[in-house]
């Protein structure tokens, strides 16, 4: 059985030190510590589902970790900014910090099971335990929501720019790999052999010549398509074989295998459909109907309009922000919804959480809903920023509330640089949504814990 915490004597580091860096840094965690303390429902939140790490019964052996333990240590990783290897060596390697996970005289976790707390957190917990956060800071007026200014950013999974040679070149390996460990374990069910290297020669010649505009080039891309499409329908074919003639094995490890064809196979069919589609058909494919990595199936393709990076692959984030910079609400969006409909869930969701609609409300002309919809939310909220033109932000007032409004961009950059949502580096949408909840709740954490908080 997990424990939810211990009695753990701290040792009241001394913040006395040469370097003002090393000061900041030991203050920021005392501050951190001292606002999980004094709000017991964060912990309560966590512990409800970090005691699905645990075996056994209530009479079971108990945790070496309490899920104090854990929760601070995930705090730890997002704040340093580390990989989880990473993350317990510094750990590891610091009294102070061995302090404010309160491990007593245990022994640091091993990262493998620093991932399995994380796993283990659902992003609907980090959303709950943020909005603890917001509702003990509003009732001790560290924050004031009657003002909010809303933006959505971009958060993108770890996957390598897809193109269909790239894609259909992923599909061919992963099978590959699959089905020679499939055959190693049971050789009659994959009597085949499997040639990468005359594959992945397609895939890069492809990639080399596919922007030449020469008409012998343009050939040549288009034979070696039509070539590498047969290639990967081909092992398709041997994969779907493959998983028939598996059905009657009792060997878990190659149900393990089949489980793995099975479920990638119906990616690989999507990527050739795609890329025959597009390819040899000519036909212009929507992006709702292709798949942009067979690793991050979730990811969507986001055009915003800007210069510098015309698509994005990840997923859209609502953040909502007080006076204060403190993020009181978020929302991650599996399928991407525009600014304009998220304006009024915006204000429902204020309404929600703290009681009312908001006093204030500004964002960027991108959020300017239709017409009966402004008219109803003029209604309800006190000031409605969002202009119709940029023309609309000449006035003075007006003026004000735009220099509000963009102090919003500030918060997404550190976000990005600071507080890992540049990329997730976790797989699976619900460890992407989780990740972001994290992220923000650390954000939130640092900034009450600051000396202006």
């Amino acid at each position: 059985m997990r424990q939810k915490r211990d009695a753990v004597l701290c040792f009241e580091w001394s913040s006395a030190s040469e370097l003002k860096i090393v000061r900041t840094h030991r203050r920021k965690y005392k501050g951190i510590s001292a606002i999980l303390d004094k709000n017991p429902a964060i912990l309560d939140l966590a512990d409800r589902d970090l005691k699905s790490l645990s075996q056994g019964g209530p009479e079971g052996r108990r945790g070496d970790f309490t899920s104090e333990n854990l929760l601070r240590a995930l705090i730890v990783h997002t704040i340093e900014g580390d990989d989880l290897r990473g993350t317990i060596v510094r750990i590891a390697e610091s009294p102070f910090l061995q302090d404010f996970l309160r491990l007593g005289d245990r022994a640091v976790m091993d990262f493998t099971f620093l991932d399995r707390a994380f796993n283990a957190v659902r992003p609907e917990t980090w959303k709950r335990i943020n909005e603890a956060l917001a509702a003990d800071a509003r009732e001790h007026k560290r924050i004031d929501p009657s003002a909010i200014r809303v933006d959505t950013t971009v958060v993108e999974t770890t996957i390598h720019y897809p193109t269909d040679s790239s894609l259909l070149w992923d599909g061919w390996r992963v099978l590959a790999r699959l089905l020679c460990e499939g055959r190693e374990l049971a050789p009659a069910l994959c009597p085949h052999r499997f040639h990468d290297r005359k594959v992945k020669k397609l895939h890069l010649r492809i990639t080399r010549y596919v922007k030449s505009a020469a008409q012998a080039r343009r050939r040549l891309v288009n034979r070696c398509f039509r070539k590498l499409i047969a290639r990967v329908e081909w092992i398709a074919r041997v994969a779907e074989a493959f998983v028939v003639h598996s059905r009657r094995q009792t060997d878990l490890a190659v149900q393990a295998v089949v489980a793995e064809v099975e479920k990638v196979l119906p990616l690989v069919r999507v990527v050739i459909s795609t890329a025959e589609r597009a390819n040899l058909k000519g036909e212009t494919v929507p992006a709702a109907e292709r798949v942009f990595s067979l690793f991050e199936p979730h990811t969507e393709l986001i055009r915003r309009g800007k210069a510098h990076k015309p698509v994005e692959f990840g997923h859209m984030v609502m953040l909502s922000q007080t006076r204060e910079k403190f993020i009181s609400d978020y929302e991650v969006m599996e399928h991407r919804l525009s600014d304009p409909e998220l304006t009024e869930v915006t204000v429902d969701r204020h309404e929600r959480l703290f009681g009312g609609p908001p006093e204030g409300m500004t964002a960027d002309m991108g959020f300017n809903p239709k017409a009966e919809t402004r008219e109803t939310l003029e209604e309800r909220v006190g000031t409605l920023a969002i202009p119709r033109r940029l023309s609309d932000w000449g006035g003075k007032i007006a003026s004000l509330w735009q220099r509000f409004r963009a102090g919003i961009e500030g918060t997404i950059s550190v976000l990005k640089r600071a507080y890992r949502l540049l990329r997730c580096p976790y797989r699976g949408f619900k460890n992407f949504s989780a990740s972001v909840g994290l992220s923000i709740f650390c954000h939130n954490l640092v900034l009450l814990a600051g000396p202006s908080g």
